[in-house]
């Protein structure tokens, strides 16, 4: 027998998923700090790269994020992971005893870290193909406009 409240929260889930899928196939730019100040984040062009691993395009995504073939996967696995705890109602765990904070999850969150903000810094020196073309509220405004 199902606990109270799974069904419930497995339509809020999926409603989440299918509404992060709709805004990700829509175009709509998704990275508030290029929004704002019309330069790429460290994790600008993972959208972008993540749809392009989906339709099995590993050289077009290497070129939208480098670091996308280890990060999306990852991603997809801790998102997927909490997303199913959700819908469970798995009572969180203490910080103590929670994945996510034993020390080899700590240090490899942190070398991604480091990796992502290298990447970011090296692409805005020209490596890798230079910083990913974005979309500040300035050019939407601009495109849109009759």
């Amino acid at each position: 027998m199902l606990q109270p409240g799974v069904a419930r929260r497995g339509a809020v889930a999926f409603a989440l998923l299918a509404a992060a899928l709709l805004l990700a196939l829509s175009g709509t730019p998704l990275c508030p700090t290029a929004l704002v100040l019309g330069v790429p984040c460290p994790g600008c062009g993972l959208t972008r790269a993540t749809l392009a691993l989906a339709h099995g395009d590993l050289r077009a995504a290497l070129g939208f994020h480098p670091l996308a073939p280890l990060l999306v996967p990852l991603l997809a696995v801790v998102f997927g992971k909490a997303l199913v705890d959700y819908v469970r109602g798995t009572p969180p765990a203490p910080p103590e005893r929670a994945w996510w904070a034993r020390r080899t999850a700590v240090w490899l969150a942190s070398t991604l870290l480091v990796l992502l903000v290298a990447v970011w810094l090296a692409r805005f020196a020209g490596y890798f193909g230079g910083p990913v073309a974005v979309e500040s509220f300035r050019d939407l405004v601009t495109r849109r406009a009759p």
